[in-house]
């Protein structure tokens, strides 16, 4: 007599390979999530090193950082004196949908000779300054005027 052999999976080696791929995909999920962190603090960082560069070039124009009071970066005072004069394209915004850039032009006398400009990072690294002598809350991130 010949017997026949079911080909097929039994459920403990269903159940082993449906746990690996759960776990692997778990993996990927928390491995992707942080590589969006990243860059998302990456692209801040570059942000604000471009607005940097333009109040540098403003200032060296004019003569003192322009002035719009505390207040979140792509308030209107920034677009009309760095974007209307050439300084920059656009002032850049936050890469997610809720952060935002600040910036605190120091008045020394009349004149602003000083400025902090800072951002939230998602994923806090050490060794950058957080504070700044103006009335916004300590960043994550913090430029200050050369």
């Amino acid at each position: 007599m010949r017997t026949q052999h079911k080909r097929g999976f039994t459920l403990l080696e269903l159940l082993v390979s449906i746990t690996i791929i759960a776990v692997l995909t778990a993996i990927g999920i928390v491995s992707y999530s942080s590589v969006n962190k990243r860059s998302r603090d990456v692209k801040r960082k570059s942000d604000l090193e471009q607005i940097r560069s333009a109040l540098e070039m403003y200032r060296s124009d004019n003569g003192a950082y322009p002035n719009i009071g505390s207040g979140f970066l792509n308030a209107q005072g920034l677009d009309t004196d760095l974007v209307d004069s050439g300084y920059m394209p656009q002032v850049p915004g936050d890469p997610s949908s809720g952060g935002v850039y600040y910036y605190d032009a120091i008045d020394t006398g009349g004149v602003y000779t000083s400025y902090c400009i800072c951002a939230d990072l998602e994923t806090i690294t050490s060794g950058s300054e957080t504070t700044c002598s103006v009335t916004f809350a300590s960043c994550d991130y913090l430029l200050k005027s050369p």
